[in-house]
């Protein structure tokens, strides 16, 4: 994943989100009933799978960006010490603000697998129960 463009990031993640963002209606599509379940345990099981997949995936790239972000503020920090040129004080700040919507995403991320996690849990607690 590029980490250098935020807005871009945003967007990947955005798109990463997708399963867990449409959930209830994959629910809704492969448990339509409690009568009606061919293969509930496999769809639930399945799902949960690519859930978990989808959230470690998510949370590895966002700490990956907020690794490669807090050395770039490391090396424009030391630029700052050793010259005091506006530009690199502006691109510090730039940074500065690029880790801490970082982090944030980190929070929205909890949100989103939290939120997963609990449709999840009402909708396939009775077909399967992850270890």
């Amino acid at each position: 994943m590029e980490c250098a463009d935020f807005s871009e990031f945003q967007e990947t993640l955005k798109s990463m989100r997708r399963i867990d963002d449409i959930i209830i209606n994959t629910l809704n599509s492969v448990i339509p009933t409690d009568s009606f379940n061919p293969d509930a345990v496999k769809a639930c099981k399945d799902l949960h799978n690519q859930l978990s997949e989808g959230n470690n995936k998510r949370k590895d790239a966002i700490k990956h960006c907020i690794n490669v972000s807090a050395e770039r503020l490391k090396q424009l920090r030391e630029q700052r010490d050793s010259s005091s040129s506006l530009t690199t004080k502006n691109i510090l700040r730039a940074e500065q603000t690029k880790l801490r919507m970082l982090q944030v995403e980190l929070s929205v991320e909890d949100l989103v697998e939290e939120r997963s996690s609990k449709v999840f849990q009402e909708r396939c607690r009775k077909f399967y129960k992850p270890s």
